[in-house]
């Protein structure tokens, strides 16, 4: 799928544009469902629900209730209720592709701009994900390159629903932790909470990463040698413990950045410095910075 950037080359602020809603019960979930749909609507901005567990009727009655025009603005193609899944898990086999996706994405976010929106806004129900889809462990690695792959230049806001009646803690932890913004229901810290930088390419990283966090240092990993900024950084200065696989994976992420750009590490743990000392071939791939 080609990708064609949609917007001007300067980056937008991100902090808004990419958020988690956690919620417990119904009235949560329409109490944020209404107010972002009105929004909007009225903004003149193309709106897409994307479901898993919740009717198309469901959705669509509880706007009603909310004094929204949700039939008029689907019959004038403005709103849409479609099923997560079929969005999601986009080739034969089912499989949940973040490449997909994310070209998926902007296809989409062109296309409102295209029919003459203001842009896109879309709420996408999570649940689907922990169930056994095949690629839904790239989930955190998907969430966490739509900060630097969409969201900069493209007319774009996304609200990620997790309802804690259907997730478990450890799901929503992770997940959650890795958007800018939150919304509903406060959500238990993981054990490493791996989330993008608001201001430049990059991931923090917080808390301690050892074998129980392999996923998540993976998907950390897999930002680190994908993303294809000239400077992306990782900031590990709220980390507090850092194994020796976990610190073979960032490294060896680190070393096959495209176009060989170095990864910068502010407040190196001293473990990586001891590797550093030990392989001065990684100087080429890693820059240390301190401040």
């Amino acid at each position: 799928m080609v990708r064609r950037v949609a917007a001007p080359p300067e980056r937008k602020p991100l902090e808004g544009c990419h958020s988690s809603v956690v919620f417990s019960d119904d009235r949560q979930w329409a109490e944020q469902l209404g107010a972002f749909v009105r929004d909007g609507l009225e903004s003149g901005e193309q709106v897409k629900y994307l479901a898993d567990t919740t009717t198309p009727e469901r959705v669509l009655r509880a706007l009603a209730d909310a004094g929204i025009d949700a039939a008029g603005a689907v019959a004038r193609g403005q709103l849409s209720v479609s099923a997560a899944a079929w969005t999601h898990l986009t080739d034969a086999d089912s499989r949940f592709d973040p490449d997909t996706m994310i070209g998926s994405w902007h296809d989409a976010a062109e296309g409102a701009r295209a029919s003459g929106y203001r842009g896109l806004r879309a709420i996408g129900e999570m649940s689907w994900g922990a169930r056994d889809s095949v690629g839904a462990d790239r989930l955190l690695e998907y969430e966490l390159r739509l900060h630097h792959e969409l969201f900069p230049r493209l007319p774009l806001t996304v609200r990620c629903f997790y309802d804690r009646r259907l997730l478990s803690d450890a799901y929503v932890s992770v997940l959650a932790s890795a958007h800018l913004t939150h919304l509903g229901e406060p959500h238990p810290a993981p054990a490493l909470r791996v989330a993008p930088l608001e201001d430049r390419p990059g991931l923090l990283l917080s808390g301690s990463a050892g074998y129980d966090t392999r996923d998540a240092v993976a998907a950390a990993a897999a930002v680190v040698s994908g993303v294809a900024a000239p400077r992306v950084e990782l900031d590990l200065s709220s980390l507090r413990h850092l194994d020796a696989a976990s610190l073979a994976v960032l490294a060896d992420a680190a070393a096959v950045r495209p176009g060989g750009t170095p990864l910068v590490v502010r407040k190196a743990p001293s473990p990586l410095r001891r590797l550093l000392q030990l392989f001065p071939e990684l100087d080429s791939v890693v820059e240390v910075v301190d401040r």
